[in-house]
């Protein structure tokens, strides 16, 4: 077999690495200051260029802002959830992701969100989440009170992701929403109206409220199960009427 040498990475990209090292080992949090661009040369032993070079890449990845001034130069940032978000999802843009391949990751995720944001659900919390279920209690009578009755859906479940103390879990629970958002709404939007899939959503949140309520960590997590159970068996149908509608004469 050929042996072939690892491939160098750059001094700037090397910085950029230890830069994030020595925030994580020495604790460091958003508002906190970078050293100074003459002891970055000094501790990486480089000149000014490469050291601007590493500080602009921490900025486009979100890590870092450079203020310029006197009181200037590079303060940690907490890296945006929206930027997170679509980055990840620009990375999967590709990948012919479908509903199924979502729920088989919600089914697992969401049941463990809502038991661990039960006791940290505020009664405002409470209010919301009733409110975002009723809004969907009535048939929709138009396209558009349609779609606003999916994104109330989906923000009952991005809100208890928002409570959800365990911070990956909380990312992934609002990443999948917003995947949900970008595919599944996008293939509802062009098939009629599930009635039965949004009246079992409707039962399924109800039941929810009532475990949030009781303070019932088992039994939200067991509801929620049960709701991505039923969820997914609805998604299976969606994918293949969808299916279906794209190979009907006429359609596109």
């Amino acid at each position: 077999m050929k042996m072939e040498a690892p491939k160098r990475i750059k001094r700037a990209d090397q910085i950029v690495e230890a830069v994030k090292r020595w925030v994580v080992l020495n604790g460091k949090q958003p508002g906190d200051r970078l050293p100074n661009e003459k002891a970055l040369m000094a501790q990486f032993d480089c000149a000014k260029g490469t050291v601007r070079e590493a500080l602009k890449s921490l900025e486009v990845q979100g890590l870092v802002s450079i203020r310029t001034g006197p009181n200037g130069g590079a303060i940690l940032e907490r890296v945006p959830y929206p930027k997170a978000s679509q980055l990840l999802r620009n990375f999967l843009h590709f990948e012919q992701l479908n509903g199924p391949d979502i729920y088989a990751l919600r089914s697992l995720v969401e049941p463990e969100i809502a038991a661990l944001a039960t006791p940290h659900l505020t009664p405002q919390d409470l209010a919301q989440l009733r409110a975002l279920t009723e809004s969907c209690a009535t048939p929709p009578e138009d396209f558009e009170t349609r779609l606003a009755q999916r994104e109330a859906e989906l923000d009952f479940h991005a809100l208890l992701a928002e409570r959800c103390p365990n911070p990956l879990l909380a990312f992934m629970g609002r990443f999948i929403t917003d995947l949900i958002r970008d595919l599944v709404m996008f293939k509802k939007s062009r098939l009629p109206e599930q009635r039965d899939f949004s009246c079992a959503n409707l039962m399924y949140h109800r039941q929810l409220i009532t475990a949030f309520e009781a303070r019932d960590a088992q039994a939200a997590r067991a509801e929620m199960a049960a709701h991505m159970a039923s969820a997914n068996r609805f998604n299976e149908e969606l994918e293949v009427q969808f299916n279906q509608h794209l190979l009907s004469p006429g359609t596109g």
